[in-house]
């Protein structure tokens, strides 16, 4: 089954919590490829899976295959052998982690972006697993289309006003890139006031919310995937939902 989802949203709205959800939920019945591009580089938790060494890490790696020379990059490195050989495994769960460029700003060229941007492409047009791309907080990573070629876009959103205005923008980017299908998700809701206010200010289509739930904190103190606290809590539940929903695009 080939199927790319991007999770996207302001910082702290759940991206891991989620993504975390859905790539447990995909792995019981399809090869799954979780990828980690957010800079806290917590998803392993999620999933209750060791981390394994930043891509960008690999300098030898990256230097032998994305530097031609000084200066000079090959925008088309061999990555092919990436998810295998650097990733971590349980079942049917791959986990990549990105890692973080510390130098350069908006639209840095260098080895490290360079291969990156290689590994997602391959990620997205040549392998056939579902892709499951939990992003960078906020909306800067757009600016580097990272999500281009992505058949769902997940834009979590929190019942607050710098959330929601958040969330439509990461649609509107979502897009200006190409990407067909993209959905809210609103998280932490309490009350049907906070998802009414949710709802009435979104400018695009809300799928499942995901109530708050004392369970959903528990995990992340303790740093386990979600579905470890109890075989059912009401988040859960949700993220299972919007799987089967994505599940039927």
């Amino acid at each position: 089954m080939a199927l790319k989802i991007a999770v996207a949203g302001k910082g702290g709205a759940g991206k891991t919590t989620l993504a975390g959800g859905l790539a447990l939920y995909f792995s019981k019945h399809h090869d799954v490829i979780a990828v980690d591009s957010d800079p806290s580089m917590n998803l392993h938790s999620a999933l209750g899976m060791e981390n394994p060494r930043p891509i960008t890490e690999l300098k030898e790696l990256i230097e032998e295959r994305a530097v031609v020379a000084p200066g000079i990059f090959n925008i088309n490195p061999k990555v092919d052998d990436i998810p295998e050989t650097h990733s971590s495994s349980r079942e049917n769960l791959k986990l990549l982690v990105m890692g973080t460029v510390k130098k350069g700003g908006e639209g840095c060229m260098c080895p490290e972006n360079t291969f990156l941007s290689a590994l997602l492409r391959h990620l997205v047009l040549r392998r056939d697993e579902v892709l499951i791309l939990d992003t960078e907080a906020g909306v800067e990573h757009f600016g580097r289309k990272t999500a281009e070629g992505f058949d769902v876009m997940l834009i979590l959103c929190e019942p607050s006003v710098k959330a929601i205005d958040t969330a439509n923008r990461v649609y509107t980017l979502s897009k200006e890139i190409g990407i067909k299908r993209a959905y809210a998700v609103p998280n932490k809701i309490a009350t049907d006031e906070q998802l009414e206010l949710v709802k009435n200010k979104l400018d695009f289509e809300v799928l499942y919310p995901i109530p708050y739930d004392e369970e959903v904190v528990k995990a992340d103190m303790l740093g386990v995937p979600l579905a470890d606290r109890l075989p059912s809590p009401t988040a859960l539940k949700s993220i299972e939902d919007i799987g089967k929903f994505v599940e039927k695009i």
